[in-house]
């Protein structure tokens, strides 16, 4: 424990990450390895060996569809591989389906980018959305996560200002 302003806090496990980038979509303005690894570490919970792609919307769609059954590119895709030791996944990131909701949404870029790939690295890890319990628990620590990177809550809209 450290002794911070008179109080004892506790600091943060430091979690080992390998990290591969990997940038099949050409754009401009794309995150930077070093912000992916920032991103990725607030929400590492476990020694993690991590590859995040930036595709185009085409190679999204025929991810989606392969392994999720759907017929079109989505924000993020997370494949984790079990039983690995350290924690091993990969996480797509779908530029132009990324780009497109940040603009709709009126959010900064580079902040949902964060948020996208932090809701990623917390699949990985076994957390998921797909019961309404969880989905409030994973969305109470991607706000906190998010928003301890300096970025506006994510969930909420500008319009609740």
């Amino acid at each position: 424990m450290a002794r911070a302003g008179g109080r004892f806090a506790r600091s943060k496990p430091r979690y080992k990450l390998a990290l591969t980038v990997q940038y099949a979509a050409g754009n401009d303005g794309l995150p930077t390895r070093s912000q992916l690894r920032t991103w990725l570490k607030a929400a590492l919970q476990h020694d993690a060996d991590v590859t995040v792609r930036l595709v185009g919307a085409e190679e999204g769609r025929a991810l989606n569809r392969q392994y999720r059954g759907g017929d079109h590119a989505t924000n993020v895709l997370s494949f984790a591989y079990p039983e690995t030791d350290p924690l091993s996944g990969d996480i797509a990131l779908c530029v132009p389906v990324v780009d497109r909701e940040a603009r709709q949404q009126h959010k900064n870029r580079q902040a949902h980018y964060a948020h996208l790939v932090v809701h990623g690295m917390l699949h990985l890890q076994g957390y998921d959305h797909e019961a309404a319990a969880n989905a409030r628990d994973m969305e109470v620590l991607e706000t906190e996560i998010v928003t301890g990177l300096g970025y506006a809550d994510p969930y909420k809209s500008k319009d609740e200002g």
